[in-house]
């Protein structure tokens, strides 16, 4: 993490919307990143857990309610889901690649959209990204109408994981 995040940690929220920072756009492999956005959840025990297992908490462990309410918006997407928990998903999306510091999770959708999250562990924060790639005119319709459902819930999403 950059040293401009690092002197501000303690003065910020819990969450905190950022800029996607250029290390975590080379960790996507779409072609094109259409829509993007970064998030930062302070924590001093950040370190403590791998990528994957921050993203099992604020996707997996979230409560009943919200998991609901992530997949049916997931699926008003169209994007295509792995149905149950099991190694190689979180929360349906695919596992892409899961070293410790960071995972990334895909999921594409038949109508033109493919989509990314980025959970990456840093020194006193957890850092999340949206990445999207919309590959035509109904992608982009489809995804014009959504996001800002996704710019209003997500912060939320984020804010009530359990992290200390």
């Amino acid at each position: 993490m950059s040293d401009a995040y690092e002197n501000t940690r303690w003065t910020r929220e819990k969450v905190q919307q950022i800029a996607p920072p250029m290390a975590a756009h080379r960790l996507s492999t779409l072609a094109r990143i259409d829509y993007e956005d970064a998030f930062l959840i302070w924590t001093a025990v950040a370190a403590e857990q791998t990528g994957e297992e921050w993203a099992a908490v604020i996707l997996e462990d979230a409560p009943l309610a919200t998991r609901s309410s992530l997949l049916m918006g997931w699926s008003s997407l169209g994007l295509r889901l792995h149905p149950a928990r099991s190694d190689g998903y979180v929360l349906g999306w695919k596992v892409l690649a899961s070293p410790p510091d960071f995972l990334l999770l895909g999921a594409d959708s038949p109508l033109g959209l493919r989509a990314q999250l980025l959970c990456k562990r840093e020194r006193h924060a957890i850092l999340f990204c949206t990445f999207v790639e919309k590959r035509n005119a109904m992608a982009r319709t489809i995804w014009a109408r959504v996001e800002p459902i996704h710019r209003r819930v997500l912060p939320r999403v984020l804010g009530q994981a359990s992290i200390p």
